[in-house]
């Protein structure tokens, strides 16, 4: 019988007991068309295993709970379920920062004792997984905390946003749509009222915050998948072009089982090597990927994202003081 079919008995039992009714084994079996020895055992899971305070009364011939506050899970979890749940948990252990970790810390300790009990050998599912981040950018619990309760209750906050590329702050009044974390680094899908369209704002670069009584409707047009998926990286915008990457023989036997983006192709050519076609919004993201496979890979097209590498590539020539190659033998243009 199935799991949400067990479930019902012992939500029925429990009513019973609540109810003053004092339910027995044969009052749960009648009640199921079960025998009574799988009724029992019901009771017993109930009592050793679900942690229910339940007690036998001679005089009533049933059962009653000892601890008149106690409440029954909101649902009952499989062995298997149960593994993923912890494992779930795990994961988000790794990832979540301070912040969640201090929010959760009561649930996980209560998945990680049910865990305990209730699956045999289950220490092993903790120990099986983890998340290790480099290069991720932490964020204050202040901060997350108040822009996380924001962005459920559609209220607008403003804060002066520090930009790497002008080194400077700016004040911003913003309506936060959503939280993701990208690579460890929390960011924020916003709508901002100074440059009157979504950005993404870095929540360490957010300073002096300050969560406003004033409340936004978010548009209903606003999908968080469609805005997550549409272009290749974290800058988000139209596709303004299409990106083929012709990686060699030996890159392109990683890179072919690799998903950059779920509208990307891969073709595999006579060569062996791997051409990738993708959509991008914003090349210079796609330039610094690009630039992480040296002589791996070669930018096809578009053009202007083949000239940003070689101009890079004549920066970093510079850098290491390497001399230019002859006037006419640069290689191949396309």
């Amino acid at each position: 019988m199935g799991q949400r079919n067990i479930y019902e008995r012992y939500a029925w039992f429990d009513s019973q007991v609540r109810a003053g009714r004092h339910p027995n084994a044969s009052k749960l079996a009648t009640r199921f068309e079960i025998s009574v020895k799988t009724a029992q055992r019901d009771i017993e899971f109930m009592r050793d295993r679900m942690r229910c305070p339940l007690v036998y009364s001679t005089s009533e011939k049933g059962y009653y709970y000892e601890d008149g506050d106690f409440s029954l899970p909101v649902t009952y979890l499989s062995a298997d379920e149960l593994s993923s749940l912890v494992l779930a948990k795990r994961l988000l252990e790794d990832v979540q920062g301070d912040y969640l970790s201090h929010e959760l810390e009561a649930v996980i300790g209560k998945i990680s004792s049910i865990l305990k009990d209730s699956v045999e050998g289950s220490h092993g599912v903790e120990d099986a997984v983890s998340i290790h981040l480099v290069g991720y950018v932490p964020v204050s619990d202040e901060v997350f905390g108040d822009i996380l309760r924001a962005c459920i209750h559609r209220q607008k906050i403003s804060f002066s946003y520090y930009s790497p590329l002008t080194d400077q702050y700016t004040h911003r009044v913003a309506h936060p749509y959503h939280l993701f974390s990208y690579m460890g680094t929390w960011h924020m899908v916003a709508f901002c009222e100074k440059r009157e369209d979504l950005r993404d704002f870095v929540l360490a670069r957010v300073r002096d915050l300050s969560v406003q009584e004033d409340t936004f409707n978010r548009p209903g047009n606003f999908d968080v998948d469609s805005y997550m998926h549409a272009t290749f990286g974290l800058f988000k915008g139209p596709a303004t072009d299409e990106a083929i990457l012709r990686f060699s023989p030996e890159q392109g036997r990683w890179v072919k089982s690799q998903v950059w983006h779920r509208a990307q192709r891969i073709d595999e050519l006579k060569d062996g090597s791997v051409e990738m076609t993708l959509p991008v919004s914003n090349l210079n993201e796609i330039k610094m990927e690009v630039l992480k496979f040296g002589a791996g890979v070669e930018v096809v097209k578009p053009a202007v994202l083949r000239e940003m590498v070689t101009q890079e590539v004549e920066k970093m020539r510079d850098l290491y003081a390497l001399p230019r190659p002859a006037a006419g033998k640069a290689g191949n243009s396309k």
